[in-house]
């Protein structure tokens, strides 16, 4: 059997591969709710991220210590996977520096992400990458530290393009509750919830707008919290929605009951996955060539479409076929 070349190399030499992270990312802001999440992970497997919240998280004039706590958590044998990422202060709170300084020396090795919110400018994000790119330097750190940005307000939506381009980004985050209080109550409080938060044209075009934005730049849209915490099927609708109409790759959870909710949801459908892993095991013996299957003709194109699909089901925990597992996977 001649050697087998991989989906990676045959289809995206030469590219920045598209990052294929978990659909789901759960908040958490206290040690407390930390340590439960990272427990739930250890349960469920590494299929969703945990944000660790520094910036909502921290009582004032506490920083420096909810900082130190976030660091002290990360850095532990609880964070099994390396699968928690932290919120900093925003560019106009005196200490996002200093979050900086705190958690990338400690951490810069282990943390899964740093989430910057409320920018107003592609600038700012530009100057904060930069630091957080600064700081790693000088403790050398080698890797390149995912960037997650927030957009939700006026200035990033409308910078949202330029922001998309910047080094290190990984994930536009849309945030609709800072988004529509800034419409100075233009938008009513149903947009909030669903189906508002999908139907307001000023929403719609808000959400479809950073979606194309991220996506132009090879970066993953995700969506919003769903306020109803009792309600998981809510949270399921609004996953779906946004997946399906939307487009959003990844969606925020508040509650443990919403991780399940979105994960299921954002999962790609199984008789997908069960194509794709005909048409991949068939290319991969044909050196990649166009093939035949159940009728139709495959190429690179729709190859390229169905490896990121099997990429998903993978890591949202789908039991996939040994055979596939072993070309694929191992």
């Amino acid at each position: 059997m001649s050697h087998k070349v991989h989906p990676q190399d045959a289809l995206f030499e030469g590219e920045k591969p598209f990052p294929i992270i978990p659909s789901c990312e759960h908040f958490a802001g206290s040690e407390k709710l930390i340590r439960k999440a990272m427990a739930l992970q250890e349960e469920m497997g590494p299929v969703f991220d945990i944000t660790c919240d520094c910036e909502d998280g921290a009582a004032a004039g506490k920083e420096v210590e909810h900082a130190e706590m976030v660091a002290s958590v990360i850095g532990s044998d609880a964070n099994k996977f390396n699968m928690a990422g932290v919120r900093i202060h925003d560019y106009s709170h005196p200490d996002w520096k200093q979050d900086v300084d705190i958690l990338v020396p400690k951490i810069g090795e282990r943390v899964a992400y740093i989430t910057l919110p409320k920018s107003t400018a592609a600038e700012q994000v530009a100057e904060m990458v930069q630091y957080i790119q600064d700081v790693a330097k000088k403790n050398n750190i080698e890797r390149e530290i995912p960037i997650h940005v927030l957009v939700e307000t006026h200035g990033a939506l409308r910078d949202v393009w330029q922001i998309a381009k910047l080094p290190w980004i990984q994930v536009l985050d849309f945030g609709m509750m800072d988004f529509v209080s800034a419409h100075q109550g233009a938008i009513p409080a149903s947009a909030m919830r669903s189906p508002g938060q999908f139907d307001h044209p000023m929403l719609q075009r808000s959400k479809t707008e950073m979606v194309a934005a991220a996506l132009s730049e090879g970066v993953v849209p995700a969506h919003n919290v769903t306020l109803d915490l009792k309600n998981p099927y809510q949270t399921y609708k609004d996953a779906e929605r946004a997946r399906y109409e939307f487009g959003f790759l990844r969606m925020w959870s508040i509650y443990p009951t919403q991780i399940r909710a979105i994960i299921d949801a954002m999962k790609p459908d199984y008789s997908e996955v069960e194509d794709a892993c005909g048409i991949l095991t068939a290319a991969q013996d044909a050196e990649w060539g166009p093939i035949q299957y159940k009728g139709e003709l495959h190429d690179r194109a729709t190859y390229r479409y169905f490896w990121q699909l099997l990429q998903r089901a993978n890591i949202t925990g789908l039991a996939l076929p040994e055979d596939v597992k072993k070309r694929f996977f191992d």
